[in-house]
């Protein structure tokens, strides 16, 4: 199946050499850490065979390198490399088992203190071993950080000036790599290292949910305090709707008894007319009273309106608060629910993450953006993408 060219790219060197070679990120982490492993050991070389494919375009010639497998042994014979038998033995497996489709084109030499050019029996074991053309063969220099990368062209090793790094979902390389260090990739100082840094994962963590608690603990505390004030709000204005509703119950009492206290008085029986402006001034002054009265019982109902609202305003506060406290318990649930991710050593990278919220997820803080980085081989912090597996350290 012909491949895409990668999107998420790169350069590193000279890439104007045909073929175009690309590795995937996680082979060129491989890579360093073996390296690591390498230096640490101090003794002989390190060796990994290259797997993935090899296309061919309109106008160019493409090397996908997307997997490698340690050498079970690199021995050296003299100044000679030796891949024996029980060296492809372990290959086949390792690749059968973790690259099923994927086919080895060429291999991989971490060598201290030896100049970066294959001799003439380094040539000869790469024709032998992988005599297709466009096979690769990168020799790197544990100390000095030194890599060279050459291609089987022409019958002979030739120097290729530069590659591209690309960066794409590659489950199989990473289970290989999580497996190899689980079995034998971890030396004994690596052992107290990663045993450290599990206990310091757990303290970390440990602190974190503590500071969960005092803030949920804040958080339900500021809505008890809401609670208590929206209550003391109901209870004064239950306490002056009351106050306004006994002065106007007074009010009505004195009118009534204005009224009762009108003495009937004795006539002389005569009869007098009654005058039109009399009669005007009187109903003038039986309207003002009638309107005196109308105006009383509006205000006492408008003020007893105005109490029945403010009591439902008082009731809608307290169910917000309530709802608030809730949804403060179901954040703090939701919350704990996300530490779940990278318990088991590994982080997969979830939408907006960055390197630094990796960090502050997992230890509390933003300083181990660095050894992030250098446990993944990841020069470009800003290079990682959703579905990403990220090593933790």
């Amino acid at each position: 199946m012909e491949r895409q060219l990668p999107k998420n790219v790169r350069q590193i060197g000279n890439v104007s050499d045909t073929p175009k070679i690309y590795v995937e990120d996680y082979v060129d982490t491989f890579f360093v850490q073996l390296c690591e492993k390498c230096e640490k050991a101090g003794k002989g070389p390190m060796g990994a065979f290259l797997v993935g494919d090899i296309q061919s375009g309109d106008s160019e010639e493409y090397v996908y390198i997307y997997g490698a497998i340690q050498m079970h042994d690199l021995k050296m014979s003299g100044s000679e490399y030796v891949l024996d038998e029980d060296v492809w033995k372990h290959a086949y497996e390792d690749c059968k088992q973790y690259f099923e489709d994927g086919e080895m084109l060429g291999w991989f030499v971490a060598h201290p203190g030896v100049p970066l050019i294959p001799e003439a029996s380094t040539v000869k074991l790469h024709k032998k071993s992988f005599p297709k053309k466009n096979t690769v063969f990168i020799m790197k220099d544990p100390v000095e950080k030194e890599e060279t990368y050459y291609v089987h062209k022409m019958n002979d090793l030739m120097e290729i000036g530069g590659h591209y790094t690309y960066y794409e979902k590659n489950p199989c390389m990473q289970n290989y790599m999580i497996s190899s260090r689980k079995k034998n990739g971890v030396f004994p100082t690596e052992t107290v290292e990663d045993r450290a840094a599990k206990d310091f994962r757990d303290l970390v963590r440990k602190r974190g949910e503590r500071q969960k608690g005092r803030k949920a603990g804040s958080l339900m505390y500021a809505a008890s305090a809401c609670l208590v004030l929206v209550l003391i709000v109901m209870g004064v204005s239950l306490i002056n709707s009351f106050d306004r509703m006994q002065s106007v119950q007074n009010t009505l009492n004195s009118l009534a008894g204005e009224t009762d206290s009108i003495e009937a008085r004795e006539t002389s029986g005569t009869v007098t007319a009654v005058t039109e402006e009399q009669a005007g001034s009187g109903q003038k002054t039986d309207g003002q009273a009638l309107d005196s009265t109308e105006g009383s019982t509006d205000e006492s109902e408008g003020a007893g309106g105005t109490d029945i609202q403010q009591e439902q305003d008082a009731a809608k506060g307290s169910d917000r608060v309530s709802q608030t406290a809730q949804d403060a318990g179901t954040g703090g649930q939701a919350l704990s629910s996300s530490g779940e991710n990278g318990n088991d050593g590994v982080y997969i990278v979830e939408e907006g993450d960055t390197l630094a919220i990796i960090s502050k997820k997992m230890y509390g803080d933003i300083s181990h953006v660095d050894a992030i980085c250098k446990m993944n081989g990841i020069e470009n912090g800003n290079l990682i993408y959703v579905g990403q597996k990220l090593l933790l350290p």
